[in-house]
């Protein structure tokens, strides 16, 4: 019995020394070499990314203004997760939804969009 007692204070005890040693074996230190034109790599791939905010919109109506004004309350009233904008292109007023970053999410917009606003689709505006 005292025996078993001895083992498993000293299994113990040596589990308790190794794991000692393990932790302060870990310390270190790291020292990262990179070259000098990946900052301006970054900012270059920030700024076209701002440029492409407007990458792609959804438009809803094309026609006059008394409608193209209607059909911006309607979508408003009933979309509240996208903001709306109207756009006078001559002789039309057009009526562009979204600022979606990526085709897939502009996509996903359409197709809920295209339950109250059949005529809609996506495009891409010029700048």
């Amino acid at each position: 019995m005292i025996l078993k007692k001895f083992r498993s204070i000293f299994y113990l005890s040596l589990c308790a020394l190794f794991t000692t040693f393990y932790t302060y074996a870990q310390e270190g230190r790291v020292t990262i070499n990179q070259d000098a034109n990946i900052p301006k790599l970054l900012e270059l791939k920030k700024s076209m990314n701002d440029e492409d905010a407007d990458r792609y919109k959804i438009q809803i109506y094309n026609g006059n203004r008394q409608d193209a004004y209607a059909a911006k309350s309607e979508f408003n009233s009933v979309f509240s997760d996208w903001s709306s904008s109207i756009h006078f292109e001559q002789p039309n007023f057009k009526i562009w939804v979204g600022n979606f970053r990526t085709r897939l999410e502009a996509d996903r917009a359409l197709k809920r969009i295209k339950k109250e606003f059949s005529g809609a689709f996506i495009f891409r505006p010029k700048k």
